[in-house]
């Protein structure tokens, strides 16, 4: 361990931000949106919102449809670009929608950080009961990222 005279502070920078949004969960998604969106405007970094159709959540009726697939593809489209207007609104200069589909943890390390490569990913932790929790996406992103990653409660 470092002694006290030889530990030097290094200052930390981002270059590249993801925030992962729950379609579900709005009110923990908005704590990590002021976060991120915050960030994003006083560095003048990327802020890429990604939100996740989870398919396991669809019965076989539903995801047999196209219809209802393509309603729920929509639906999420829009409350993403809801996000990346507010973000835009804020003063956030480049945001940019991420939209993907299966199980969410796999889907945002698998697929969009491979994609987007950010240096840090920015969680919302869920609220139940008076207490926050950790889900288990965030927790699934917190254990296998190969990055920083954030929860905002």
């Amino acid at each position: 361990m470092a002694t006290e005279e030889a530990f030097v502070v290094e200052s930390m920078h981002y270059n590249r931000l993801l925030l992962a949004v729950d379609d579900d969960d709005d009110e923990s998604s908005r704590k990590a949106f002021n976060y991120a969106a915050t960030l994003a405007k006083i560095y003048n970094i990327p802020l890429g919102i990604v939100s996740v159709l989870e398919t396991g959540d669809l019965n076989i009726y539903q995801s047999l449809s196209p219809d209802v697939l393509s309603q729920r593809r929509r639906e999420i489209a829009a409350h993403l670009n809801t996000y990346v207007e507010k973000a835009q609104a804020f003063g956030a200069q480049d945001v940019q929608p991420l939209i993907g589909e299966g199980k969410p943890a796999r889907v945002i390390l698998e697929e969009i950080v491979p994609a987007f490569k950010p240096d840090l990913i920015i969680l919302g932790s869920h609220t139940r009961h008076g207490r926050s929790r950790i889900g288990h996406v965030a927790e699934e992103i917190v254990r296998d990222a190969p990055m920083s990653v954030i929860t905002v409660r």
